[in-house]
């Protein structure tokens, strides 16, 4: 008996696909999750979404989707890089924010200037401490420039069948930005902020404090989007998603589940230091405020079905590894993938009578097929390669031996080897 998934019928429902930030940890895990979505998923095309919903890491991701990339094609860019056409250099997130250096250096001794004058208004009445606290307008508003997204993605989308406009795109895509000034999430995309570049707005989208300075668009700046809401799917819904999948990449950790389930000895993060402290708060605040969007979500639109994916509570890859790091792309993409794929065959009895409501089935035999893995199809072509190779090897050396025949028997033969 198979138990390959039969061919989903037409859909007529909207869909939809919210993709969450994470730094470049979570751009890596959310394409390995894509690869397995979109091979175990019978009827989505990962490229044809209705309605795409990006914040930080994700914006760069869902940004390249509705543009007609396609898992694996983002997979070989930017994990595989050193194969592709357009390869993702992580250097550019690297680069020292050295305008930002300038115009606040630049800013100094009018600051000194202005302090000290402040002082002696009210030498008595005024701390110097106090005075001196405006020299804190000197420092950097972040470490890096990350202009170098904006740039490689605006050639990237400036290639023919690719579009950095989001009004000629043949679909809905919205990046969510955070405005400093007023703390309000910014979907741009929508009606009256679809003028600015693509490109430029996934740049806003993945300005994190701090690490880097805001992005000036318009008289107005903005900062990444996930200070409000990691997802944001609510985006997606009120444009009419009837099915929306998820991806978020950043859980808090559960040391006690992990150790029950390891059967080691119970870590204690605060055992870490303070990088460990600090992710383990930010990612529990942004979790709760997801769970808390995601309860809303299920009474405001109760004809919409909303499927999240997202790393285990005890995954201590997904938690341990830094969040900015880019080093191990390959082996946490494959582990995004392997996880995804588990996932689904786990989850199959819940999520086969959801998804069939849409139109949409789950392959199992792609699932249960335990030699695939992400890189496989770059194995595969290396292997057909070296075939190819030795059946070329084998065929001058008939050829040789040919010649040679030829030549004892002094039959004159044809020029089968040519310069």
């Amino acid at each position: 008996m198979t138990t390959t998934a039969s061919a989903p019928k037409r859909r007529s429902d909207k869909f939809g696909l919210a993709l969450a930030g994470g730094g470049p940890i979570g751009a890596i895990y959310e394409i390995g999750a894509l690869v397995a979505l979109e091979e175990a998923l019978v009827g989505v095309d990962f490229t044809a979404f209705d309605v795409y919903v990006g914040v930080s890491a994700g914006a760069f991701l869902a940004a390249g989707l509705a543009n007609g990339l396609t898992p694996r094609a983002m997979y070989r860019s930017f994990i595989e890089s050193d194969a592709a056409d357009d390869p993702f250099e992580p250097d550019i997130l690297l680069k020292l924010a050295l305008p930002e250096f300038r115009d606040r250096l630049r800013s100094v001794p009018g600051l000194i200037g202005s302090a000290v004058a402040s002082y002696l208004e009210d030498p008595f009445g005024r701390s110097l401490t106090e005075s001196f606290q405006r020299l804190s307008r000197a420092l950097p508003t972040g470490l890096f420039d990350n202009s170098g997204i904006g740039h490689y993605l605006e050639a990237m989308f400036s290639v023919p069948g690719r579009s950095n406009d989001f009004r000629s795109l043949g679909r809905r895509l919205f990046l969510v930005a955070t405005e400093l000034d007023t703390g309000l999430a910014v979907p741009f995309g929508s009606a009256g902020r679809d003028d600015v570049p693509i490109s430029l707005a996934v740049q806003a989208s993945a300005a994190l404090p701090g690490l880097f300075p805001p992005v000036r668009i318009g008289d107005r700046h903005y900062v990444d989007g996930a200070l409000k809401k990691t997802l944001h799917a609510s985006v997606a819904l009120k444009e009419g998603a009837r099915l929306l999948l998820c991806l978020n990449p950043l859980v808090p950790f559960d040391a006690a589940l992990a150790a029950r389930r390891s059967d080691g000895p119970r870590e204690h993060l605060v055992d870490g230091g303070l990088p460990v402290v600090l992710s383990q708060t930010f990612r529990a605040i942004i979790y709760s405020r997801m769970r808390v969007g995601m309860e809303r979500y299920r009474k405001e639109f109760p004809g919409a079905d909303v499927v999240l994916f997202e790393p285990a509570r005890d995954d201590r890859d997904m938690f341990f590894t830094n969040v900015f790091s880019y080093s191990s792309r390959r082996r946490l993409s494959e582990h995004a993938y392997r996880n995804t794929r588990a996932e689904l065959l786990a989850r199959y009895d819940e999520l086969t009578p959801v998804l069939a409501r849409h139109g949409v089935a789950i392959d199992r035999d792609v699932l249960l097929d335990r030699e695939r893995t992400l890189g496989r199809r770059r194995i595969v072509r290396r292997s057909r390669a070296k075939a190819l190779g030795r059946a070329v090897i084998e065929l001058d050396q008939t050829l040789e031996r040919l010649e040679g025949l030829l030549r004892q028997a002094k039959v004159p033969g044809p020029a089968v080897r040519g310069g």
